[in-house]
């Protein structure tokens, strides 16, 4: 499946080198009018996959990358159960702005897991159950 202006990526574990939907369809990488190097791509991929395994809550992720101007753009989205995180970044190299809207949609999914996760122990501690004793 190729776009006419766009390299799309669809994949969680293993590369796809010429597009299409993967078994998961979990992370899909959308490269408009832009070319990165191969090694770069898997780079993006690799930290895409860190996401992932970090947030297993996360049903689908996906980051935009496109020329913008003098520089590029790139947006990222994430979704999942009880989660729903974006972000973008602008920059002039394609890899450098990837990696920033990847760390500013991490930041972020962290402090919904983690508002989420302590909020839970701080109502725990503050309405304990009540033990039923054997009499």
């Amino acid at each position: 499946m190729r776009h006419p202006n766009a390299d799309t990526y669809h994949d969680r574990l293993d590369v796809n080198e010429h597009g299409g939907l993967m078994a998961n369809g979990l992370v899909a990488l959308h490269l408009k009018d832009t070319d990165l190097s191969e090694k770069s791509r898997r780079r993006l991929e690799e930290r895409c996959q860190s996401v992932v395994d970090e947030f297993p809550e996360l049903t689908h992720l996906e980051i935009t990358l496109a020329p913008d101007g003098l520089g590029h753009a790139a947006s990222a989205h994430a979704t999942g159960k009880h989660t729903e995180a974006a972000t973008h970044a602008k920059g002039e190299k394609a890899t450098q702005v990837a990696d920033l809207a990847l760390h500013k949609l991490e930041h972020q999914l962290r402090k919904v897991h983690d508002k989420r996760i302590f909020g839970r122990r701080r109502d725990a501690r503050q309405h304990p159950a009540k033990r039923i004793e054997d009499g």
